[in-house]
């Protein structure tokens, strides 16, 4: 089967496909969708829309992954990179490289994400004591995060909005 493939501009609402289709290549071109609509240059101006992107993109994982959303100056995406992943109980994540990507695609702000995959939306100690390190580090290379999302099949949650940042 032939994937249907988003090109940079366009986005129509029909795709002519083959059928019958699996449940894995909906989810397929669900997760296609949300890149396209994350992708660069777009500016984020709904935080519900947003976290639908990345619940889309994450939610099916069956490991932990830590990723990044890459902000310009006016919030508009640079890009979406997942950096780590790891075991149901978390994934280990390295300021140093944090940073690094960060400094490489010249980042102003980002957006801390990761998954729950046990299904478990709440923001935990864990996740509290990662955020703190991260915030020291990218400070000093002048880079604000903006928040720190925690994704799980029943929705989101948001860091910020719980003065949790």
């Amino acid at each position: 089967m032939k994937y249907p493939k988003l090109k940079s501009g366009e986005m129509t609402n029909t795709y002519a496909l083959e059928s019958p289709l699996t449940e894995a290549d909906v989810l397929q071109m669900a997760q296609q969708l949300a890149m396209y609509r994350l992708s660069k240059g777009r500016a984020l101006t709904e935080r519900r829309l947003v976290f639908s992107h990345l619940q889309t993109l994450l939610q099916f994982h069956d490991y932990e992954v830590f990723a990044l959303l890459l902000l310009d100056i006016e919030h508009r995406v640079i890009g979406f990179r997942e950096l780590f992943s790891g075991p149901l109980e978390g994934a280990s994540v390295y300021p140093r490289e944090v940073v690094k990507i960060v400094l490489e695609h010249n980042a102003a702000a980002v957006i801390l994400v990761h998954n729950q995959p046990s299904g478990f939306q709440k923001v935990n100690q864990a996740d509290r004591a990662l955020t703190t390190p991260l915030k020291k580090a990218l400070n000093m290379v002048g880079t604000q995060i903006l928040d720190h999302v925690v994704v799980a099949h029943e929705g989101c949650k948001s860091m910020e909005e719980r003065g949790q940042l």
